[in-house]
């Protein structure tokens, strides 16, 4: 990787918004990509409270910030704030990318292709498979949409079922697929799993801190099954060691979250980063930072400051 550049009057800044924001790997693989490739590039990550979503979108044409990715809890709700969302964006519903040209911000959902091809990448088939979809919020509707043309049905479970129903409801309006809601609980987790032949986790649970949770219990699991968490933070969570001891293939969170990033990377500078070096930093930090949080967690210390 090559030196860093110098910070100038010239320098282009893009930023993740979220909140909370702390636990983002963004700025860490962004930041490296820009450094290799020796662009007069910086990454931050702004912690917006939700109630000033509007303001911080107004400041990126006040602040000219090139590119933005949006995180938990804003991926639909900004959507209202755009001048412009491609096609496909629109029915998915939900975004992760902007891009400013000179103030005019376009939406894209790049998590969509990403989870996609991570799958792919993995050596697993999607076509015609049935799938258990865990969530309903914007990564759940990226991954239902790019998946809908080729697996045979879909089922997804959300604790507010309503939310579940909506999304099933344009899935089959769109694509005429199998599609069901279910009310998130275990007799539904059980029961759906029986006959699933993929389980995608789209829900925040087992992210750091909260390392010793899963959304599903490990009884359910069988190892016919294919398990993707989303969730890269840590690199292993609870769900994927669960799912190994079964015998299931796994899938954790982080190519995805590369190759969305890397996709946005190109759509903002027009250059191709390097995603195997965006992949290896964020192992080589969640490494080091997942062995501090247990070694703290096993001597009992405070671990606030660790992430």
């Amino acid at each position: 990787m090559k030196g860093i550049n110098f910070i100038t009057a010239r320098t282009k800044v893009l930023c993740i918004i979220g909140y909370p924001i702390e636990h983002s790997m963004s700025p860490i693989m962004h930041n490296a990509a820009i450094q290799d490739l020796n662009l007069n590039y910086i990454y931050l990550a702004f912690s917006i409270y939700p109630n000033n979503l509007e303001l911080a979108v107004e400041a990126f044409r006040a602040f000219n910030i090139k590119g933005i990715n949006v995180t938990i809890p804003f991926k639909q709700k900004i959507m209202e704030y755009l001048d412009d969302i491609d096609t496909i964006t629109q029915k998915i519903g939900a975004i992760n990318t902007i891009k400013n040209d000179k103030g005019y911000l376009t939406g894209r959902n790049t998590d969509a292709e990403g989870g996609k091809k991570a799958i792919l990448n993995a050596g697993y088939t999607i076509l015609g498979k049935n799938i258990l979809l865990l969530g309903a919020g914007g990564a759940a509707r990226a991954l239902s949409y790019i998946l809908a043309n080729d697996v045979n049905k879909i089922v997804i479970a959300n604790r507010t079922e309503k939310r579940a129903e909506k999304l099933t409801n344009e899935l089959k309006k769109s694509f005429g697929i199998n599609a069901e809601p279910k009310k998130f609980n275990n007799y539904v987790l059980r029961e759906e799993a029986k006959t699933a032949d993929i389980l995608i986790n789209t829900t925040p649970v087992g992210m750091y801190p909260n390392v010793d949770k899963s959304p599903i219990p490990a009884e359910f699991l069988h190892k016919d099954l294919i398990v993707f968490d989303v969730v890269y933070n840590p690199l292993e969570t609870k769900l994927i060691k669960e799912a190994t001891k079964k015998g299931c293939k796994t899938l954790g969170g982080l190519d995805m979250l590369v190759n969305q990033g890397a996709s946005a990377f190109e759509w903002w500078t027009n250059k191709k980063p390097n995603v195997n070096l965006m992949k290896k930093i964020i192992i080589e930090f969640l490494s080091k930072k997942e062995y501090e949080f247990f070694k703290n967690k096993n001597n009992k210390k405070n671990n606030k400051l660790l992430y």
